[in-house]
């Protein structure tokens, strides 16, 4: 276990929060993003979560939406002919 110290803006306030992150978890993060520091891929991986379960509350409306429409249309393609 590896604990970080990090200092970021909120509010205009330096605010500095202390993490007790596992080393592999960690470690296997940053072999899959070279060259970003520990805060950039903390961060990135902090943004990823809350996009995926903001992206899973759509999910309790799977059967529930009546859609209309074309997706070739949607999707920039042409009909053929």
């Amino acid at each position: 276990m590896q604990t970080i110290s990090a200092y970021h803006l909120h509010r205009e306030e330096t605010m500095r929060t202390t993490l007790n992150v596992d080393d592999e978890a960690l470690e296997s993060a940053m072999e899959a993003a070279p060259g970003k520091t520990k805060t950039d891929v903390i961060n990135e991986a902090l943004r990823e979560f809350a996009r995926r379960r903001r992206l899973h509350e759509f999910l309790k409306f799977e059967g529930k939406v009546r859609w209309e429409g074309d997706l070739n249309e949607l999707r920039g393609r042409r009909k053929r002919t």
